[in-house]
């Protein structure tokens, strides 16, 4: 790993903010940023990339690696809950098992965000296409997790099975994904001039407004970061070393879709991602059994902070080395 790159990440503003939202829990500050602020801060994030990423998409020609790259989005989002599955069922109930797994093979929006924020201190581009592959690997995670539930808990009878049907539905409609998609399609379609005219709001202000969010962010994962101990160091240890054999898989493997390196960076980085917004309100509908107090924990609590901290310069350097 480049040490300049990992000194450069680590120093980011953005992500001393992260760090100051941790410390401020941690000395039981009165810090608080109101929860409609907060709100009002996700959508905008979501709503930036989306557009800049349509209005990228709309520049650029349709071609097969656009195709590619969406197949195999959704193809690292249904394998990854396929295989974690049966290494969480191990030591967690069926249901845990599968809302972590679906957890694991879905995407964290924010963790896109700061890697967009990091590509851009390198100086780097990626996709416009790589927005719509972040909103689409979304569903098949979700899907794959509760079919394994279901295929698991069938000898439990008292337990009614929820319809496949309205989960999907849900992780489709989910608020931060229709979002992502919807501003997608929005900048794919607007005139270029007219679109110039919103750049101040759309570009400018983005990375002030994100460092905000992870000051929140911050205060959440220290929050929450203790809720799970209870579990035991197994779940300390997935939450670290899957994501990173994910990344580093996916980091290498993305060679054989496209050559861009903002691309593969951003492959990687939602391989390696958990989600911890569209799953856990699907999860509350297909696996009411399954603990939040697990899989929201270990998401934001863990795997979030090591990604944005040392997983992204990991990443970076194996997609320039490979």
């Amino acid at each position: 790993m480049d040490a300049h790159i990992l000194l450069t990440n680590l120093t980011n503003p953005t992500l001393l903010f992260f760090v100051l939202g941790i410390v401020a829990t941690a000395v039981k500050s009165d810090l608080e940023i109101p929860p409609t602020t907060v709100k009002f801060i996700s959508l905008y994030l979501l709503f930036s990339i989306g557009f800049k990423g349509g209005q990228e998409l709309a520049h650029s020609p349709f071609n097969a690696e656009i195709l590619y790259s969406l197949g195999f989005g959704l193809l690292v989002s249904a394998l990854i809950p396929m295989y974690t599955f049966f290494v969480l069922k191990r030591r967690l109930s069926v249901a845990d098992a599968g809302a972590v797994a679906a957890a694991y093979g879905s995407v964290s929006a924010v963790t896109f965000v700061a890697a967009v924020s990091f590509l851009e201190a390198q100086q780097l581009h990626f996709g416009g296409h790589m927005v719509a592959v972040m909103a689409l690997m979304e569903a098949p995670a979700i899907i794959v997790g509760v079919m394994l539930m279901l295929r698991y808990e069938a000898a439990d009878t008292a337990v009614t099975a929820p319809r496949l049907g309205p989960i999907v539905q849900h992780a489709f409609t989910n608020g931060s994904v229709l979002m992502v998609l919807g501003s997608l399609v929005i900048g794919l379609i607007a005139d270029t001039k007219q679109a110039d005219g919103i750049k101040p709001f759309t570009t400018d202000i983005f990375k002030g407004f994100l460092a905000i969010f992870l000051l929140e962010m911050g205060m959440v994962t220290a929050r929450r970061f203790t809720a799970f101990l209870r579990y035991g160091r197994f779940v300390t240890a997935f939450a670290v070393f899957v994501p990173l054999l994910n990344g580093c898989v996916v980091a290498v493997a993305s060679h054989f879709v496209t050559e861009s390196v903002g691309n593969r960076f951003i492959f990687a980085i939602l391989a390696a991602s958990a989600s911890y917004i569209a799953v856990p309100a699907a999860m509350r509908l297909a696996a009411p059994k399954a603990d939040p107090g697990l899989y929201l924990p270990m998401a934001l609590g863990v795997t979030f902070p090591f990604n944005i901290t040392l997983g992204m310069p990991l990443y970076f350097a194996l997609v320039q080395h490979t």
